[in-house]
């Protein structure tokens, strides 16, 4: 459901990858010479040693969220022996230009796959050179989506080169970074040009202080006269150095942010410098400096940040520490913050540099008697005891005091006045960060008599942790582990005693045939009893009552019922050769040991545990198909849903959003903003343009459903779409009351009044649009009816609309990473998105899709994606579990989404999911049948699309949907075969609907519904797979539950791991990929260039900015009012779904995400 495949790379993986670096000569590669058999062994993997000290930022382009390729890339780069100061994803061109300058980068490396790459890559050129910085290189890749005509451009206006998929093959990942390396390998610092004359605080400054560290770095013998002048210039200068140690792992730079955003909310005139220090590698020389990627705040005018590296072994600090705090305090600044690597327990070397010393810890230091061992407790002038959610972190924050209190002699002073404080710096205003940031200021301004008497308000209440999963229930996914065991182990047993019963009935009848004696026949009737008393009642009656079972299959019609609605369904379907084919077959066995337990295990389909399926028949009339749309504006994307749903008896339309929306931002005229609009998915950023995206759609139909690809916004995304439905059913009845006279006037009234013109639909409607909701565009229902009317038409739609909304925040930060806000109020968020359901009464829309997709995508085997699936699935119950949620109130509105492929797994993937699912919710939570059943949407594989030999995607594609089908998924969308090079045309997404169509409508076999029961191969590989997923839970469990493993990124790492062991086998061709890496053409088989570009034009781009511009004016006032609501409401702890429906009906998307940042926090990223 999601746009394209989602992996960004620069070849890395195989999908997407298109094109060729400029002309080919001068990369040495002959598409024309290419083997048959490709070997990517013949590869050079020489690494290049560079000459100079290398910089190198990377990042992921704005809006763009999957940075696993670039964090792969930065790691070989790292390990090329460069400094590299990684960003991660969702970075603006101002963000990595400003890094690259005060860092004094030789060159920036991006990802860029998203679309508007033109704009952003020029854009970067274009401010680097507008601030003297053209000296920078920059090198980029974006696989399929940048073409080799777009590359040719964007190498003539500057950028130094962007690599395509065909040097990924020829090249090699290392041979990609020696090309980087090798052309970014120049010397910096080495020739000054009067840059210390020109220091100050202003931006335009912050070039000639990065040069001038450089210089003190890099030759700092060559500048010698320029560096004692300066030096001599920062001895008369008394500006405060606060110095920042801590062991390794301490989250040191998670709580320099959270100063750093409080100094520059307590100080609105102060400027601030940091300079953040991590070590270097000694086998390499390269460094990681990491510190940047988790802060948010230091994107800002006021704020100058240099990353160091140490250049020397075991050491905290650079040498040149000195020189940087000396050229900062000759610039100007308030505040100079150094932060230290963390290396062990860290030394005392940062009080010699520093006037006031922070020490950060954590509670986990091991015994009380190894806090006399810590020097830092004797120089430091405070602590910060951080990460205070950890188990024992009262006991240890009352041990450092005491310790405190004993190395400086303060026993006149209480222990709790000791300045050692608890801090969650994670946590979004935490009380213990602001008690700790007064204390800091007020020992600067009393230690050094700086100007730095804060305001800033802090209470007396320590840092508490706001706990998503009570840490009491952190054992979850073990017990569901050990739940499920349990079950299967009875299961055995009572299999074994049935067959007992079995074999001991039949020789009794077969003795009494034989004439056997009474006694002989005595005995095995005493033991028959004795054994069949050991059988559970409700297996007995599963044995009985199977000759029943069959018999409603053998019937011509089955009836059951959904929901108190009874269905009547053929059992049967004929065949051309008039053959009766039955919809369910039924096991053949006789002993009732195994009639037994393939009832406690597999079952028919629609009785637990599930595993065949959770209905009884497929709805007749309803295909699992999907009908996916997303490009340019709504009105584009309105005309493909109805294009592709035409004639179709259900309309399931799977939606996906282009980047700017993903991030919850709205159109701009920005260049690294304006380029995204409407590109690999469709553009949404108000209410009016969902009502246009559905139109002619009613979305409260039964046959109608819903699914957005939407994560961080998606309570927004959610919003648009349910006030959209209800303005429909408000239509429909102003229609049926004849209003529409007075409602026009009504409208027109209070557009004139405004000056502007009324809203509309941006061009002709297409076939099939009956217009449907648009008659309130500009408005809303209740701004035309009266309010009693409103509600109950409200109350209504809400009870009838179908379809889902991902919203799945777990996995955005585990694999995808379109997270905007922090993980906790994202998690909050969904919490109360499913409180509003249940008051509501939504019953047929998903709160939450739960997505494998992506971390599939990211590259992790489908075993790792359907154990940390399934795991977050858990992790949601747990939540809402702690909420005050019954579990039978919320479990059927999940839903699970995930990718397919073409491993053997794949074909077992759904029967596992709703196994381990049933089993769970039934034994373990008590969930009645419709919260036992799992129901999921799947995806055909966007890794297994690939560049070159594009129409035999269309193959691995048939047979992965066939997988799909034959395991009975609720849902299918199958990618087109020409994804890997651009949007899909009309005619690409015709022939992809058309393989599942072809499976449903004309395969025979497809029409039995449970064909992969029986099959040996089948059965072993659940079992196999149903294994290793309740490992896997046991491994998380390990690292404190879902949540406590994404703290140490154990799922991300797994997740790159696997992705580099594919890309690995696929480059030396031990995993063979056809016309990829063998069985090549003549010709190579080089990356296809697609005959279609599927872009957003500027007409849909400016149409967008307009009325985001449009809205602001005509609901200025009463759009402030519903925001500072909705921020009093998540303040005080209350519901927020209920307010974000009412903002959501004149606020723009870009709106309510900054105003939802200053009361929920933005998303800190990680390596």
């Amino acid at each position: 459901m999601n746009p394209r495949p989602l992996t960004p790379n620069w070849n890395f993986t195989p999908k997407r990858d298109v094109d060729f670096l400029g002309d080919e000569a001068n990369r040495g590669f002959d598409k024309q010479r290419l083997p048959l058999q490709f070997n990517a062994k013949s590869m050079d993997t020489t690494v290049y040693v560079p000459k100079n000290k290398v910089r190198v930022v990377t990042a992921a382009s704005l809006f763009d969220g999957h940075d696993a390729a670039i964090n792969v890339m930065r790691r070989i780069i790292q390990s090329t022996g460069c400094e590299v100061i990684h960003l991660g994803h969702d970075r603006s061109v101002q963000e990595v230009v400003e890094t690259a300058i005060q860092e004094d980068a030789n060159a920036i490396a991006m990802t860029s796959y998203q679309g508007g790459h033109n704009e952003y890559f020029k854009y970067m050129y274009d401010l680097l050179k507008a601030r003297g910085a053209e000296h920078i290189k920059i090198f980029g890749g974006g696989g399929g989506v940048i073409l080799p005509e777009e590359i040719k451009d964007l190498i003539q206006y500057g950028i130094t080169r962007i690599y395509s998929p065909d040097d990924g093959r020829a090249m090699g990942l290392q041979g990609m970074i020696n090309d980087l390396v090798m052309q970014a390998d120049y010397p910096t610092g080495a020739h000054l040009q009067g840059e210390e004359k020109k220091l100050n605080t202003g931006v335009q400054a912050k070039l000639d202080i990065a040069r001038l560290i450089s210089a003190a770095e890099n030759y700092p013998d060559q500048n010698l006269v320029v560096l004692n002048d300066l030096r001599s210039q920062a001895k008369l200068i008394k500006t405060p150095v606060l110095g920042i140690t801590g062991t390794g792992g301490a989250g040191k730079s998670s709580l320099v942010d959270e100063l750093v955003r409080r100094f520059l909310s307590d100080f609105p005139e102060k400027k601030l410098a940091i300079i953040s220090i991590d070590p270097s590698k000694r086998r390499t020389g390269g460094a990681l400096l990491g510190d940047r990627i988790r802060m948010n705040s230091i994107n800002h005018d006021r704020v100058y940040m240099r990353s160091m590296a140490t250049r020397q072994a075991n050491l905290a600090l650079s040498s040149h520490v000195d020189d940087a705090v000396s050229i900062l305090k000759v610039a100007g600044y308030d505040l100079i913050v150094v932060e230290t690597s963390g290396i062990g327990q860290s030394d005392t070397m940062i009080t010699e540099h520093s006037d006031v010393a922070l020490y950060v810890m954590t509670p986990e230091y091991g015994a009380a008697t190894q806090l006399e061992k810590i020097d830092m407790l004797d120089y430091a002038d405070v602590v910060a005891l951080n990460k205070f959610d950890k188990r024992g972190a009262l006991d240890a924050l009352r041990d450092v005091r005491k310790q405190f209190q004993r190395n400086h002699k303060l026993f006149e002073t209480e222990v709790d006045q000791m300045p050692v404080f608890g801090t969650i710096a994670s946590q979004f205003n935490d009380p213990g960060m602001n008690s700790l940031y007064r204390t800091l200021m007020d020992t600067i301004a009393q230690k050094t008599g700086a100007a730095l008497g804060s305001e800033y308000v802090s209470g007396t209440e320590m840092s508490e942790k706001i706990f998503i999963i009570p840490p009491h229930r952190n054992r979850y996914l073990s017990e569901i582990a050990e739940n499920n065991r349990k079950y299967d182990e009875q299961a055995r047993e009572q299999r074994k005693i049935a067959q007992r019963m079995y074999a001991l009935t039949e020789s009794v009848e077969q003795l009494k045939e034989s004439g056997a004696s009474a006694e002989l026949l005595s005995q095995l009737e005493v033991e028959l009893a004795k054994v069949s008393a050991e059988l559970l009642p409700k297996n007995k009656a599963l044995v009985e009552g199977w000759s029943g079972v069959q018999a409603l299959y053998q019937a011509p019609e089955y009836v059951f019922k959904v929901r108190d609605k009874e269905l009547r369904m053929a059992t049967h379907t004929e065949s051309l050769s008039h053959t009766q084919v039955p919809k369910i077959s039924t096991p053949r066995y006789e002993a009732w040991g195994d009639l037994l337990h393939w009832q406690l295990q597999e079952n028919v389909p629609g009785e637990f545990p599930y595993t065949a399926g959770i209905y009884p028949f497929k709805r007749e009339g309803e295909d699992p198909t999907r009908m996916f749309a997303g490009e340019g504006g709504p009105e584009r994307t309105n005309k493909r849903f109805h294009y592709v749903s035409l004639g179709m008896p259900a309309k399931r339309l799977s939606t996906a959003f282009d980047s700017v929306t993903l991030y919850g931002r709205d159109p701009h005229t920005r260049p690294d903003i304006y380029g995204k609009i409407g590109n690999a998915g469709v553009s949404i950023c108000c209410l009016d343009d969902a009502k246009k995206l559905y139109s002619g759609f009613n979305l409260a139909d039964p046959k109608t459903s819903v699914s957005m690809t939407i994560n961080g916004p998606a309570p927004m995304l959610l919003g648009f779409f349910m006030n959209a439905a209800i303005d429909q059913q408000c239509e429909l009845y102003i229609k049926s009351q004849g209003m529409e006279k007075e409602v026009y006037a009504k409208i027109d009234a209070m557009y004139a009044a405004k000056g502007l013109e009324r809203p509309k639909y941006n061009g002709p409607l297409p076939e099939g649009n009956d217009g449907l909701g648009l008659m309130l565009l500009g408005v809303t229902g209740e701004d035309v009816l009266e309010k009693a009317k409103y509600e109950e038409i409200k109350a209504w739609t809400l009870s009838q609309v179908r379809g889902t909304v991902q919203a799945d925040i777990l996995k955005e930060d585990q694999a995808q990473n379109t997270c905007i806000f922090s993980t906790e109020f994202a998690l909050r968020l969904m919490g109360d998105v499913q409180h509003y359901f249940i008051a509501n009464k939504v019953r047929n829309f998903y709160s939450v899709s739960i997505s494998g997709y992506h971390i599939a995508e990211a590259g992790a085997n489908p075993i790792t994606q359907l154990a940390f699936t399934l795991s977050n699935g858990f992790t949601y119950v747990e939540y809402y579990l702690s909420r005050g949620m019954h579990i039978d109130d919320f479990a059927p509105n999940l839903s699970f989404f995930f990718s397919n492929g073409i491993d053997p797994e794949y074909a077992v993937i759904g029967r596992v999911a709703r196994r381990i699912w049933a089993k769970a919710m039934k034994l373990k939570y008590g969930g009645n049948a419709r919260s036992q059943m799992l129901k999921y949407h799947i995806q055909t594989s966007g890794r297994s699309l690939h560049a070159q030999e594009i129409d035999f995607n269309d193959i691995r594609t048939t047979l992965q949907a066939l997988y799909a089908i034959y395991d009975n998924c609720n849902s299918l969308h199958t990618n087109a075969y020409d994804e890997a090079i651009t949007t899909p045309t009309e005619e690409s997404v015709r022939r992809a609907m058309a393989i599942q169509l072809i499976i449903n409508r004309e395969l025979g076999l497809a029409k039995n519904e449970n064909p992969l029961q029986g099959s040996f191969i089948i059965e072993e590989l659940t079992d196999l797979v149903e294994q290793a997923v309740l490992l896997e839970f046991d491994r998380i469990t390990e690292r404190g539950g879902v949540l406590g493993a994404m703290e140490t990124m154990y799922q991300r790492g797994k997740i790159q791991e696997e992705s580099l062991y594919y890309e690995t086998l696929k480059h030396t061709g031990e995993f063979p990929i056809i016309g990829v890496n063998t069985f090549l053409s003549s010709k190579g088989s080089p990356t296809v260039l697609p005959g279609e570009v599927i872009r957003s034009t500027d007409e849909e781009k400016q149409f967008q900015i307009q009325k985001v511009a449009n809205q602001h004016t005509f609901f200025g006032d009463r759009s402030e009012a519903l925001l500072s609501r909705m921020q009093e409401k998540a303040i005080a702890n209350e519901n927020l779904f209920a307010e974000l429906m009412e903002a959501c009906k004149v606020c723009t998307l870009g709106q309510i995400t900054e105003s939802l940042f200053s009361v929920g926090g933005q998303y800190r990223r990680n390596m």
